[in-house]
């Protein structure tokens, strides 16, 4: 049994029917087929209640396997929240332990998740969006189209729509345009290619005996949100539910991440409902095109011949507010930022299940270690799934963590979640169970005074676990810009 900690209850092997069968390497291991969005907030799958969106494949795996409805990303030393994201998830650290690590040393110690496979017997292969700073190519048996970041954004792509008149200019941002390049860059929409790619790899593999280990990561739907034009007609503006939680500007939005990142001029400032809505229009079409790919895939998984042996984690690397509390990023600590949607489906899982324990979507790499027949190395520092899939565990965590750079922290307890913001020196408390929207900031009310206290002192032991130095009641004052 690996090192408990104060983030982690017991953990426990994978002991259940139907869930045992890969216990030793070599003998009828289960594939694994991990399907990776980008910026897919947790609300953006049509079963899960939340939006009108169109997302009849990701609904296949929703009915047909386990849904973690509470499952966050730790959070991110930079503004590309993905690099932080994907770094934990291939090493298996938290995200300060991540950040000081060496990856070529991790990768010549054979330490990063795929060659945990392929160790264990899996043939490995990837595709997509890769953002680690280690060549996939010498991670995987087999790479194609390995991207690195985001798709190509143009300067037009940025700080629109004004209005229904900058919209209709013959000359504006258009996402069916493919003289933007982006996801149309190469001739071919990015996530075809990565369905054309899995579904050849899948084709190769069901002519071999091996397990196989497929990474299958999309750009979408990551900016510049551009999808086919027939993707973006189902999304009329009438169609388009501003989100409850609606303002035209964050209040502390310079302090926590900057009016002027990257991902905050994509829109104008104020924000306004026509905005908000082709955001959210072009968000949902790239979307459902995504899901048409992931179809494809799953087809051809069926195909194979492999699918009654195959365990198939979906999840994102973040989530995304596109209008959500005046933002249009992921770099803040609200839900709509920081949560996910993460699916498993497989041998022995009940179908339709919704497990409500908070979760970190990167517990799904030692999830796929354990899986495989392989003891989970000391090192990770995430959990196995199984515990809670197979029933043997009903909490994975006794609170989660969230951090950004050092202008946010976050911890959540029960129904309770506290956001810092340390150097403006600004708490806000949210009770997430009465208030999912995060609309009503008890911190300045003195009957939770307790309650924030208590918060902070879970968030201190947490800081431990993760390796943050910070110190949220006295940050360092930034360094002042040479003149």
């Amino acid at each position: 049994m690996r090192r408990r900690s104060f983030l982690r209850t017991a953990t426990f092997a994978a002991a259940s029917v139907g869930l045992t069968h890969s216990a030793q390497a070599g003998k009828n291991q289960p594939n694994i087929l991990f399907l990776f969005a980008d910026d897919q907030c947790y609300e953006t799958i049509r079963a899960f209640g939340h939006l009108d969106i169109d997302t009849p494949n990701l609904d296949r795996l929703v009915n047909k396997g386990a849904t973690f409805t509470q499952a966050y990303n730790m959070g991110a030393w930079n503004g590309a929240v993905c690099v932080a994201s994907r770094a934990m998830l291939n090493t298996g650290r938290f995200v300060w332990n991540a950040k000081n690590l060496k990856l070529n040393d991790e990768v010549a110690s054979n330490r990063m998740w795929s060659q945990q496979m392929k160790q264990s017997g899996y043939n490995t292969y990837m595709t997509g969006k890769w953002h680690v700073g280690a060549k996939a190519e010498s991670i995987f048996d087999v790479t194609a189209d390995v991207r690195g970041g985001m798709p190509r954004q143009t300067p037009d792509g940025y700080n629109r729509p004004v209005d229904e008149a900058d919209y209709n200019r013959k000359d504006a941002w258009k996402p069916w345009d493919t003289r933007h390049g982006g996801y149309w860059q190469g001739g071919k929409h990015w996530s075809e290619v990565v369905g054309d790619h899995g579904i050849e790899f899948l084709e190769t593999a069901a002519k071999k005996k091996a397990p196989f280990f497929m990474y299958l990561a999309f750009n979408a739907p990551h900016d510049p949100r551009q999808a086919p034009k027939e993707y973006v007609d189902r999304y009329p503006l009438d169609r388009i539910q501003m989100p409850e939680n609606f303002l035209p500007e964050y209040p502390h939005a310079d302090a926590i991440c900057g009016k002027k990142l990257r991902d905050e001029r994509l829109a104008p400032y104020p924000r306004t409902a026509y905005t908000v809505k082709v955001q959210r229009q072009e968000y949902f079409a790239i979307i459902t095109h995504m899901d048409a790919q992931i179809g494809r895939i799953l087809d051809a998984l069926e195909k194979s011949g492999k699918a009654d042996n195959t365990y198939i984690f979906f999840t994102a690397d973040h989530g995304l507010a596109v209008g959500h509390h005046g933002l249009i990023g992921k770099q803040n600590m609200y839900d709509h930022s920081m949560r996910v949607p993460l699916l498993v489906a497989g041998p022995g899982i009940k179908p339709g299940r919704k497990i409500a324990a908070p979760v970190y979507l990167q517990d799904i790499m030692p999830t796929a270690i354990e899986l495989s027949g392989a003891p989970v190395p000391e090192r990770v520092e995430f959990n196995s799934l199984l515990p809670l899939l197979n029933g043997k565990k009903k909490q994975q965590y006794k609170a989660l963590y969230g951090a950004y750079m050092k202008t946010q922290r976050m911890v959540i307890v029960g129904d309770y979640k506290l956001i810092m913001y340390p150097t403006i020196k600004v708490n806000r408390l949210y009770n997430l169970k009465k208030d999912p929207q995060e609309m009503n900031d008890l911190a300045g009310n003195p009957e939770y005074a307790g309650k924030i206290t208590q918060l902070k002192k879970t968030f201190i032991e947490l800081q431990k676990q993760t390796g943050d130095t910070l110190d949220v009641d006295n940050p360092a004052p930034p360094k002042k810009k040479k003149a």
